[in-house]
């Protein structure tokens, strides 16, 4: 029997990166999966990836950030075992470069996009006997990172709005769990380092990959497979702890 046979999923920013990872790793183990995406083009071609393969998804334009909307998304879906809150963005700068601007996308996508899905998802998995929720944070929630002051924030609220959940659902059989990567070779990376560094691209790759002790950045893949461990009933036993997934960057880089 695979891992999340009958289960019901949502992978909120599910059509890229570390999402698109964890949507086809969930719908290969037996999930029907729910990817919550503001980008419907990319997001479908995953989605159709997916089927074509034989796993069963669907697509759910939406804004994160709008609770109406995510709401409405929920309650299409009707029953939720899985919530993975995945949906996040990036900003660049120290807290002189953050305009009030900046600081509010990037709340609105990163913390308040995640309170919307658990809001809209922990009452489900209440009347419905109990679920698995996963946050993706960062090691940005516990270390300082030089010129990421909103995404930080943003990463150690995430961090917090989990353990919180997670002590206040133990009785309705509710498992709230966070990650925290260092830096995953994702398209972002690519892209980031192509606007920013432009003819250093090689450079930068490489400078990027070494700030992880072991010498690369991880690959969305290994991402995912944590994730399915912790969302599935394997990890029954595991609740309130965040997993960091950094190539030694914690520990190892102080």
């Amino acid at each position: 029997m695979a891992k999340l046979d009958h289960k019901v999923a949502i992978v909120t920013g599910g059509g890229s990166g570390i999402g698109k990872a964890i949507a086809e790793i969930f719908a290969q183990e037996g999930a029907y999966v729910h990817i919550v995406d503001l980008n419907a083009d990319t997001a479908q071609s995953v989605v159709d990836g997916i089927i074509a393969t034989g796993g069963t998804a669907k697509l759910h334009t939406c804004n994160v950030a709008e609770q109406a909307d995510v709401l409405r998304v929920v309650e299409s879906i009707g029953r939720v075992d899985i919530l993975v809150n995945n949906a996040g963005i990036a900003h660049v700068g120290n807290l002189e470069k953050c305009s009030s601007a900046d600081f509010e996308r990037v709340f609105n996508v990163n913390v308040k996009g995640a309170y919307n899905a658990l809001f809209a998802v922990v009452p489900v998995m209440k009347a419905n006997g109990g679920g698995a929720i996963l946050n993706l944070a960062s090691i940005a929630s516990v270390v300082g990172i030089s010129d990421r002051f909103a995404y930080s924030m943003s990463k150690g609220a995430v961090y917090a709005m989990s353990m919180s959940i997670a002590r206040d659902y133990i009785a309705d059989n509710i498992r709230s769990n966070s990650i925290s990567p260092a830096r995953v070779h994702t398209p972002f990376v690519d892209g980031f380092i192509a606007k920013n560094y432009p003819g250093q691209e090689e450079e930068m790759f490489e400078k990027l990959s070494k700030s992880q002790p072991i010498g690369r950045m991880a690959k969305p893949e290994e991402i995912a497979k944590l994730a399915l461990f912790l969302c599935s009933d394997d990890a029954g036993f595991i609740t309130g702890n965040d997993y960091p997934i950094d190539g030694g960057f914690i520990k190892l880089n102080n």
